[in-house]
């Protein structure tokens, strides 16, 4: 249990891809992080663009950055509907600026720009983002999973090994060096 007592929210939107929200959540389950899944707070279940649902834990008013390690945003069309939530948006920021681990794949990117978290980064996602991320001042890197400090993203469900494999490996050493 590698990250037995770390806290990461997922944040989850109508319309999210299934697998950037379901694989990421169960691996860290996995490895003995809490997820708590995290709605704009406009009703208690959101659903996939196949109709699978999930339930918000808490909603972003209700998250307190100090309380998680890390954010994770999923992809699918969620991260444009998110965009609208502002507590959304502040608790992506405010995770970024504190030097929490801040995660986005596929569309998920949307949100690290509306929260000024690609300025200056490497950044990946699904490929019609790409403008988005390079007009916010980001670099565009067409790679499986990118990591620059803080920030990891990834462009599509088949890279969702990489990416879950950086998060947790981010996550356990940020662990090791609470420790030290």
């Amino acid at each position: 249990m590698k990250l037995k007592g770390k806290r990461v929210a997922l944040l989850i939107e109508d319309d999210y891809q299934e697998m950037e929200a379901w694989y990421p959540t169960y691996r860290l389950q996995e490895e003995g992080a809490t997820v708590v899944i995290v709605g704009s707070g406009r009703k208690s279940t959101y659903h996939s663009k196949l109709g699978y649902p999930m339930t918000a834990d808490k909603s972003a008013d209700e998250v307190k950055v100090d309380d998680i390690d890390a954010v994770i945003v999923p992809g699918g069309f969620a991260p444009d509907h998110m965009r609208l939530s502002q507590p959304m948006v502040d608790l992506v920021r405010e995770a970024y600026e504190s030097g929490k681990l801040t995660a986005a794949i596929c569309h998920g990117g949307w949100m690290l720009v509306s929260a000024g978290a690609v300025r200056g980064r490497r950044v990946t996602g699904y490929l019609p983002i790409r403008d988005d991320v390079v007009n916010a001042g980001g670099e565009w890197v067409n790679a499986e999973v990118v990591c620059d400090g803080n920030v990891i993203t990834s462009r599509t469900p088949v890279d969702l090994p990489a990416f879950a494999r950086e998060i947790v490996g981010y996550l356990e050493h940020a662990s090791v060096a609470s420790k030290v």
